[in-house]
């Protein structure tokens, strides 16, 4: 039990756990909805594309959460105009917003003398060092998010199942998808100073990824999603004091972990039920060979 307990009885680690957790539930909530609506490569591009906002803020000694905004704000803008382009695809402007932003942050911090601790910091984050006022920080963003996604939740499930079904019940999918953004952003610009742009991701898609082959109802995912970014925390946190490894990548590393252990998992599963003498035949179970 001192094993498991002990890391969490210092004052900083505890402050880490907490933002660990809040970061966890923001994932949860709204990468629940991008994992649905295929938008994994959107959000890796999102969260390393505030990196020319974030330096600049840097070098000009300004809030870097103002930074990261504008740049998310410019990123969100930009595949928005894209996607309207109808001779390119949306992956293309993605991948090329993507490619853009990151060069130009680099360049900017490559002109930094601190250039290799600036992208660490940018990268990795510093989960051990987290204030009172971020925390208070990722509650807002937690309440925000939460309330958006329920307000939202028919225009959002219509999005993502049928989307010209969504125009036509008259739920304004264009709308529904700028929205969804919007709470992309928000989860990564609110946790990326805490936790890094590499852990903000990998909370954002592996523990819905990891609770998909499960369950099938949204609020199940998100809440099977929230408990294994929680376990993923808990357990990233442990690992990395013991063995003196990096918080946030460890937190990161355990999440991704659980993803292939789920797959792993769903494919045994799936597998003995296959070779089930009491299953029925595939053909039966999808309904060929049936005659009335």
């Amino acid at each position: 039990m001192e094993w498991l307990t002990g890391p969490f009885e210092v004052a900083f680690v505890q402050r880490a756990l907490l933002s660990g957790v809040l970061v966890s539930l923001i994932c949860a909530t709204v990468g629940t909805w991008v994992v649905l609506r295929g938008m994994a490569f959107l959000g890796d591009a999102m969260s390393h594309g505030m990196l020319p906002g974030v330096a600049v803020a840097s070098m000009l000694g300004g809030s870097l959460l103002v930074g990261a905004a504008v740049s998310a704000a410019v990123m969100a803008c930009g595949v928005t105009l894209l996607g309207r382009a109808r001779r390119l695809s949306q992956d293309t402007g993605i991948g090329l917003l993507f490619v853009g932003m990151l060069s130009l942050g680099v360049i900017i911090v490559s002109r930094s003398e601190s250039f290799a601790v600036d992208l660490t910091g940018f990268l990795f984050g510093d989960v051990l060092a987290v204030r009172e006022r971020d925390i208070a920080h990722l509650s807002v963003a937690l309440v925000v998010a939460a309330a958006v996604s329920f307000l939202g939740y028919r225009s959002f499930l219509a999005l993502v199942f049928d989307e010209r079904k969504a125009q036509t019940l008259g739920l304004r999918p264009r709308l529904a998808h700028a929205v969804l953004l919007g709470l992309v952003t928000l989860a990564i610009v609110t946790s990326f100073h805490v936790v890094g742009t590499l852990l903000v991701f990998g909370l954002l898609i592996a523990p819905p990824a990891t609770v998909l082959p499960w369950v099938h109802r949204v609020p199940a995912i998100m809440a099977g999603a929230a408990v294994c970014g929680v376990l993923a925390t808990f357990a990233g946190l442990l690992l990395s004091w013991h063995l003196e490894t990096a918080a946030g990548a460890t937190i990161a590393a355990v999440a991704v972990l659980l993803f292939f252990l789920s797959v792993l998992a769903s494919a045994l599963r799936d597998g003995s039920a296959k070779n089930s003498p009491s299953s029925p035949p595939a053909e039966a179970r999808m309904g060929y060979g049936h005659t009335s």
